[in-house]
Parts: structure tokens; C-alpha cells; sequence
């Protein structure tokens, strides 16, 4: 899978027939987050609710009420994605080679 398949598929993207996004699009929000999956996806949602925004969230026709939840749904996607970068480690934490590369193990010294 390529990252822009990956980036699709995290954001509900999956329509071939008719994509929110082109490749081009997609290829920005990696660029613009370092290839960083999770951050690229959170921005490619908040493009997304920023066409929403424009829209009404409900309607009301005679006894008939709609309301339209998409927005608050991908809002609390693209937190979790960027909650879920925020709690990843940079580094990994390993065990200090104490021995300054001399070869002598603990119990030999």
C-alpha cells in the first residue's frame, strides 16, 4: 500500500468513483507533515470539515428533521489521530551500553 492508500483509508477516502481528494491533495499533507501518517490524515480531515462547515447541519421540513453529524464524526477522528501521535515515543528507550565498547561485561570488571 502506498501512503496516499494508507492516508485514504484512515480518513474514509475509499471511493475511487469519487474521491474528496486527488493524489496531489494527499501528497501535500504528507509533505507539509514530514510523511508523518497519522498528522497528514488529521489535516486532510480538517480540509475535509472545512467544506462541511459551509453546509447546514440540520434542516427541519415540516414534521421531517435531519441533522447532520459529519462534522462532530470527523472532528473526533482527527483528534484521535493526532492524540494518537501526540502519545507515540520519538525514541525508543534502550539499555546503556556501560562498557564504552571495551568488550568487558559487568561481571568481568
Amino acid at each position: 500500500m502506498t501512503n496516499i492508500e494508507i492516508i485514504r483509508l484512515k480518513i474514509g477516502d475509499t471511493d475511487a468513483t469519487d474521491y474528496a481528494f486527488t493524489d496531489t491533495e494527499i501528497t501535500y499533507f504528507l509533505t507539509s507533515n514530514s510523511d508523518n501518517l497519522n498528522l497528514a490524515a488529521a489535516d486532510a480531515l480538517e480540509a475535509w470539515i472545512a467544506k462541511y462547515t459551509m453546509a447546514p447541519d440540520s434542516e427541519k421540513i415540516g414534521d421531517y428533521s435531519y441533522t447532520q453529524k459529519i462534522i462532530s464524526n470527523m472532528n473526533k477522528l482527527r483528534n484521535e489521530l493526532i492524540a494518537k501521535e501526540e502519545n507515540t515515543p520519538v525514541f525508543e528507550w534502550s539499555e546503556p551500553d556501560l562498557t564504552c565498547g571495551s568488550g568487558i561485561t559487568a561481571e568481568e570488571d
